[in-house]
């Protein structure tokens, strides 16, 4: 089963906060606890996300907020091949605790959206692009919504949940690429693997890959096109939701 890790900011999030409201909502759902919510302790925190990363069979999703986003990010390095992905919901400036070259310099190594506006106190829009970019996290502007709490209207937020459903959705699609990808290399015939590919647009299709004992061509049937539509967009229509 999937467990998907509450990781609130400085204050931890009340019960009228969205992550208290969203937790109530998932299946599996952890709130990560911190020793002392006042402290902004880069390392304890990180420290105690770790921990509950390593005690957690299974794969996991990332949902973060404030400070919370800097000790998750920090502590996921460790478990990249565990992490389905992760929303990171505006995000403190590290350089307010003098913490950014502790976090990560490139790419997270999972699926990420960073959710951020243009009116955060704790973190200009600027510098959310950038940390977008640099950890190469989709990137979604609420427009004046302030720090994404309660006190800028964020209680109960659906459009949080449609997030954490589109992770799942990319990754549920990357398996099933993956799959295929694999049910057409084990088709190949011995040393014929290279030969004959052919590439069009968003669709690959290998033609002529070898032939049989009789003397009859062995050809690969292309991907479903379903498998093959990527993005925000796409996979809303694959699947018959909106996300946003």
């Amino acid at each position: 089963m999937i467990t998907t890790f509450i990781v609130p900011g400085l204050g931890s999030s009340g019960p009228e906060h969205w992550q208290t409201w969203l937790e109530a909502r998932l299946d599996n759902a952890v709130r990560i606890q911190q020793s002392d919510w006042k402290d902004a302790n880069l390392a304890d925190w990180s420290a105690r996300v770790r921990w509950h990363f390593s005690r957690t069979p299974g794969r996991f999703i990332i949902v973060a907020h404030s400070f919370g986003v800097l000790a998750a990010v920090q502590a996921a390095s460790d478990y990249r091949e565990r992490i389905i992905g992760a929303l990171l919901v505006a995000p403190a400036d590290p350089a307010h605790f003098g913490v950014e070259e502790l976090l990560p310099q490139a790419p997270l190594g999972f699926s990420a959206i960073l959710v951020a506006s243009d009116n955060d106190p704790w973190l200009r829009s600027e510098r959310a692009v950038h940390f977008a970019k640099l950890w190469q996290a989709e990137f979604v502007n609420l427009g004046t919504a302030g720090h994404i709490n309660v006190e800028s209207g964020y209680g109960p937020w659906p459009q949080g949940r449609l997030f954490v459903d589109q992770l799942k959705t990319q990754d549920e699609f990357r398996s099933a690429i993956g799959k295929q990808s694999h049910r057409q290399v084990r088709r190949l015939q011995p040393g014929a693997a290279g030969r004959g590919m052919a590439v069009g647009g968003n669709r690959k299709r290998v033609v002529g890959a070898g032939r049989n004992r009789d003397g009859t061509e062995v050809g690969l049937s292309p991907l479903a096109p379903e498998l093959m539509h990527s993005g925000h967009a796409k996979i809303a229509e694959a699947t018959g939701r909106q996300l946003g």
